[in-house]
């Protein structure tokens, strides 16, 4: 299927036109993102402090703020040709149910075994640690996207894989914590009693389902304790956005084959990955003043971390033992109510998205999830892809503005990102059919809680 302008329904790129390096943004970005402080001294966190926790290549990525352009190992880029390049498919029969004017692309993550875009970091960071002589990796995980990323990435290359997963999602979703046993890993629930971090938050929270935050502290204990490990971690830091950036890259050069140009490029939010792998490239041409486009964040309300948070110094994780890093935060100590948007349930966003926010160069909104499975059940009527509820968050938001330009007869072009398929989250699915799923929007007083401890930076 194609329109007068011979666009394909699907644009695949050849072997040949797939990316050879990743972007860093950061080297376009005047205001940079601010670097991560060490707790104790409040100090920036040194490559010898950080290299204690994660792989000495990771670490150089992390903060490198000069380098716009970093080659893809051959490793890597033989991996990413397995599942690469990923489809940016024309929403014709979207558009078409919707009744608009407006052209809707979405840039399709989920064409491989972890059912999303968490491998293309997934696959990098593993790399480098077997580089580094490893003997394996720890991290967490919400919905278990990066998890079962993580555990296949480190199977490619035999290492052990130990994931701490958000207890919530745990007994949500059995059958995404199969597939992570499958390819060798060991799924703990977090909080859980084998962490002196995990004991002390069950502690303090008893009966919690727990969060990103609290994961996150229990997998970077046990690396930090076992010798042979580093800790990895799935979104937030500048790394991961820049592995990420594969996305982008291969979007703007499917898109400038046909003479696209996105007027509006939309992702979810939670950490910050897909949406800042999708829109780096673009981001790019709009702080150089070559282009300009309209980039919108979508959260969930019940996390609403860009809407509604503070742009501070904050922990990266609940038990307060990573580094701090300058973020829109709704406070270490929050623990989302446990909806379905696992991937979504953080309560900070990446510092190079929450920079660019701050400066004015994207915008953000906040949506319920009982309007997001309307939104992911609409598309997958006429689209026949059954999206991940995070991805579902950016499927809203672009039929809204579809909508609009129904009621103002503007033709723009819409890009999301369709980060993955939902076939693990059924039971989401299941609620929501069923009439039992509820929104969940925080007060003011509930977000006070966390913004009274922040650290006094």
């Amino acid at each position: 299927m194609s329109d007068i302008n011979n666009i394909p329904y699907k644009i695949y790129l050849s072997e040949s036109e797939l990316p050879k390096y990743w972007y860093n943004v950061r080297a376009d970005m005047k205001n940079k993102p601010a670097p991560l402080l060490n707790p104790g001294t409040l100090q920036p966190m040194t490559a010898a402090e950080l290299s204690g926790v994660f792989c000495e290549e990771l670490v150089k990525q992390e903060l490198d703020n000069d380098t716009r352009e970093y080659p893809i190992p051959q490793e890597i880029q033989d991996f990413y040709k397995m599942y690469r390049p990923s489809p940016l498919v024309r929403a014709y029969c979207l558009e078409k149910k919707l009744g608009t004017p407006a052209k809707i692309y979405y840039k399709f993550e989920g064409n491989n075994t972890s059912g999303s875009h968490k491998l293309n970091s997934a696959i990098a960071q593993a790399y480098y640690a077997k580089q580094q002589g490893l003997k394996g990796v720890t991290t967490e995980t919400g919905a278990g996207q990066w998890g079962t990323a993580l555990s296949m990435a480190c199977s490619y290359f035999e290492l052990d894989c130990k994931v701490y997963m958000v207890k919530v999602s745990y007994e949500q979703k059995p059958f995404r914590r199969e597939v992570m046993r499958t390819y060798g890993a060991s799924v703990v629930p977090s909080p859980s009693d084998t962490t002196a971090v995990g004991r002390k938050i069950l502690e303090q929270f008893p009966g919690t389902t727990g969060s990103l935050g609290c994961a996150i502290s229990e997998a970077v204990e046990v690396a930090v304790s076992n010798p042979g490990y580093r800790y990895v971690l799935g979104s937030v830091l500048n790394q991961v956005l820049l592995h990420q950036s594969v996305i982008g890259v291969e979007t703007k050069i499917a898109m400038d084959k046909y003479g696209i140009k996105p007027d509006v490029i939309i992702g979810c939010a939670g950490g910050g990955s897909n949406l800042g792998g999708l829109i780096s490239p673009f981001m790019g041409e709009k702080l150089r003043g070559e282009a300009d486009y309209q980039f919108i964040a979508v959260e969930p309300a019940s996390c609403p971390s860009l809407t509604r948070g503070k742009y501070a110094y904050d922990f990266c994780d609940t038990g307060m033992v990573c580094p701090m890093a300058k973020m829109y935060t709704l406070g270490s100590g929050f623990i989302p109510a446990p909806n379905h948007a696992g991937g979504l349930r953080y309560h900070g966003m990446s510092s190079i998205l929450s920079q660019l926010y701050d400066d004015g160069y994207m915008e953000a909104r906040a949506v319920e999830q009982t309007k997001v499975f309307e939104a992911a059940e609409e598309f997958a009527r006429v689209e026949g892809i059954l999206p991940a509820p995070e991805s579902s968050h950016a499927i809203r938001v672009a039929i809204d503005e579809a909508l609009k330009c129904k009621e103002t007869g503007e033709a723009k072009t819409i890009l999301f990102g369709l980060t993955g398929t939902g076939y693990f989250d059924m039971v989401a699915y299941e609620k929501y059919h069923d009439g039992l799923m509820s929104d969940y929007i925080p007060t003011d007083a509930e977000l006070q809680k966390g913004f009274d401890a922040l650290p006094k930076v």
